[in-house]
């Protein structure tokens, strides 16, 4: 579990390598990655954008902007929290993510808040020591 906290609200991420629907002999692995978004401030809090880099083992980034997660902009109250799941995947056996989500404070306040660098790892990743 990978987890960071920005002005008081915490993201966790648990990223989970999916065998059976990766083909590793055309360079297609794939993750889900479970978020648990938990608002430990005073005030409510609605997610409005994410913002995600995604590299892959060689370091060839992509970026993806949107709005909301999975299609929603949740309102996450004060000791409230919120989860969803999502999927990406990489022309590479490992790689990395992190990004920010941009909320709005019920104040009207713009934050941004970090999504922590979590690791996307198969068993097809090679390990080099050094």
């Amino acid at each position: 579990m990978f987890s960071q906290i920005t002005y008081n609200i915490e993201v966790k991420v648990q990223p989970s390598f999916i065998e059976h629907q990766s083909v590793p002999e055309d360079e297609l692995y794939v993750w889900s990655y479970q978020v648990e978004i938990a608002n430990r401030g005073h005030e409510s809090i609605t997610l409005r954008n994410r913002h995600w880099k995604i590299v892959n083992a060689r370091g060839e980034m992509a970026e993806v902007h949107g709005e909301g997660v999975v299609g929603k902009q949740p309102i996450i109250p004060p000791g409230g929290s919120w989860t969803y799941v999502s999927f990406t995947n990489l022309s590479s056996a490992s790689g990395v993510m992190y990004g920010a989500y941009d909320c709005e404070k019920e104040s009207g306040e713009l934050i941004s808040i970090d999504i922590p660098v979590f690791s996307l790892d198969s068993p097809y990743q090679l390990n080099f020591l050094n």
